[in-house]
């Protein structure tokens, strides 16, 4: 099993950046495919950026050009960077981890972007 724990939410101004960090119960050298959700009032959660174990990242259309997800083996952490934010980009934003027949969730953490 792995815990994952958000952190970097906040409120800014359209224009603006923040970035998300996952951090991971244990390693996450060996997970197939990190990656980041996003959920908005009344919306289903939608994929926003993942990275495979071993291939290239993939990122929404929406996001594209603005977000990036990286990670740090060594922390055990996930990270998204988002730049030049867009009232649309609010959402609950969540960490997923899936490997095999596993699929972890964060408990997801708010970023609201104002106009």
């Amino acid at each position: 099993q792995v815990q994952l724990v958000e952190s970097g939410g906040g409120f800014v101004q359209a224009g603006g950046s923040l970035k998300l960090s996952c951090a991971a119960s244990r390693s996450i050298f060996s997970i197939d495919t990190l990656g980041w959700y996003r959920q908005a009032p009344g919306k289903q959660r939608e994929l926003v950026a993942f990275m495979p174990r071993f291939g290239s990242t993939n990122y929404a259309d929406s996001v594209k050009g603005r977000f990036t997800i990286s990670r740090d083996i060594n922390k055990n952490t996930v990270y998204l960077q988002m730049n030049s934010l867009k009232p649309e980009d609010t959402a609950v934003y969540y960490c997923n981890a899936q490997g095999g027949s596993e699929n972890y969730w964060g408990q997801g953490t708010q970023v609201t972007v104002s106009s």
